[in-house]
């Protein structure tokens, strides 16, 4: 297929260039009518915010540009279906979970996983069956669980239905995911997989093997996390006997819009033609712009800049340095650079898929820094906190028994034994501490207070006094 050819963003620059009369929705009617105030900003994007009239064709029921679109992406990626995602990369982990589970169904899932494969598994009444992930000294992370680990899982739970994977961790670590997908499809079982941080994994070259090389059978992208596609714009892959294609077309008719968003969508189709058309010139440019921005953040010896397998992600970690991951990040805000994340110990930075384009402004900055860095108070070796993982584990309640039990708030060091009622999520990532329907240990509290001493932000309004837990079932 011609990678060069961008269907669906070419017939809504069509439909915007015949000056329409709008007598349908969206509001806006072409950008028409909208607040003074935002009108100079929205005015070109709000002339392609169409929605589905005869020609633009209907993400939910495909047959023109819109097919023509996924079909390209499709090639472009090497498998046998794409489907575009407008809700982010969260509508499509739970597709593919109510796709290959029912009610009762046990499902292998790594533990450090994002938030919405805990909501897919909910949604669809399965039974998680969690996977621990190593500890890694060199990193001083959880990354992923190894092959004896899911092997072990496999052997004690035959009967699961599906392995759910994340591949790349947030800061672009992988693992050899090609043996676990060839010893998982020995056993006929289906391997999903997370790649929200993995969509130019495809291009190949200096990125590792992306999860559709390895064999997965259903994959999601986050093409806004990586490429330069719109926020919420992601890809769902399949290419698989053990996941039904009509079953995930199904369950994303259910959990995405009925009014999908054309930009996003156009910007998807044209994500795909940058990927397909980067040029190995432009890569190269691309990784010596990474290598100078490395060289520059060790220049301000305020940590150790870390490796990844994914070069793109640029880890600086300030564990052995003393310095306030929270200081230090804020630091480089206040100077107009903005990291991806801060934990307890670490700063992330996302290299784009383009060099730096105003090095002269970014090194003004960084020297700004440096600078103001002999400021902030230098404290002892970050001592780094572990919660002890179980390396198979199920939770303390099923979802359906979840529902009957009702819920009340206690203090935080007065939920120890107690079985948390909702996820525990530190975000970024979104990568929940404590599962809904898990016992809290002595050492999930421990890990929260320290982590809010640390200035990390919860998705818990309430985290700092109380925590939700589950008391007696309902009428009782």
């Amino acid at each position: 297929m011609n990678q060069s050819e961008t269907p669906l963003f070419d017939r809504l620059l069509s439909y915007s260039g015949e000056q329409p009369h709008s007598f349908h929705v969206p509001g806006h009617k072409n950008g028409l009518i909208f607040s003074s105030k935002g009108i100079h900003s929205y005015k070109n994007l709000l002339s392609i915010d169409a929605t589905e009239i005869n020609g633009l064709d209907d993400l939910h029921a495909p047959t023109g540009v819109i097919a023509d679109a996924q079909k390209l992406a499709a090639d472009w990626f090497g498998v046998e279906h794409t489907h575009f995602l407008i809700g982010g990369s969260t509508v499509g982990n739970i597709a593919m979970i109510l796709a290959t589970c029912s009610e009762g169904d046990k499902i292998l899932v790594q533990r450090n996983c994002h938030k919405s494969v805990l909501s897919g598994i909910e949604l669809a009444g399965a039974q998680p069956i969690f996977l621990a992930p190593d500890y890694e000294e060199s990193v001083h992370r959880y990354t992923s669980p190894s092959l004896w680990t899911i092997q072990e899982g496999l052997e004690k739970h035959p009967d699961c239905k599906a392995l759910f994977l994340t591949y790349p961790d947030y800061f672009g670590t992988t693992y050899d995911l090609e043996r676990i997908i060839t010893y998982v499809h020995t056993r006929n079982i289906p391997v999903l997989i997370d790649e929200a941080h993995g969509v130019h994994f495809s291009i190949g070259q200096e990125f590792p093997k992306s999860a559709l090389k390895a064999g997965a059978d259903a994959v999601v992208q986050s093409a806004h996390k990586m490429a330069p596609a719109m926020t919420m714009g992601s890809y769902l892959h399949v290419q698989s006997e053990y996941v039904l294609n009509d079953r995930i077309k199904y369950y994303l008719n259910m959990v995405q819009s009925s009014s999908p968003s054309y930009p996003i969508m156009a910007s998807l189709d044209l994500s795909r033609h940058f990927l397909a058309n980067l040029t190995t010139v432009e890569l190269n440019q691309v990784m010596e712009s990474v290598r100078q921005f490395r060289s520059q953040l060790e220049r301000l010896e305020v940590g150790k800049v870390l490796l990844a397998d994914d070069p793109l992600k640029i880890t600086l970690d300030l564990s052995e340095m003393g310095y306030s991951t929270h200081q230090v990040s804020r630091l480089f805000e206040q100077n107009q650079v903005y990291p991806e994340l801060t934990t307890d110990t670490q700063i992330l930075f996302v290299h784009g898929l383009a060099p730096i384009s105003d090095w002269e402004a970014l090194l003004h900055r960084l020297d700004s820094i440096k600078s103001q860095l002999i400021n902030l108070v230098q404290h002892d070796t970050i001592e780094v906190i572990r919660v002890p993982q179980v390396p198979i584990q199920a939770l303390n309640l099923t979802y359906r028994e979840m529902k009957k039990r009702d819920q009340q708030f206690v203090g935080l060091r007065n939920a120890v034994g107690q079985i948390c009622a909702e996820n525990i999520v530190p975000y970024p990532p979104g990568i929940p501490l404590v599962l809904k329907g898990e016992r809290i240990s002595p050492s999930h509290v421990d890990m929260i207070q320290y982590l809010l001493d640390k200035g990390i932000s919860f998705q818990n309004s309430e985290i700092n006094e109380k925590i939700l837990v589950f008391s007696d079932i309902k009428g009782e």
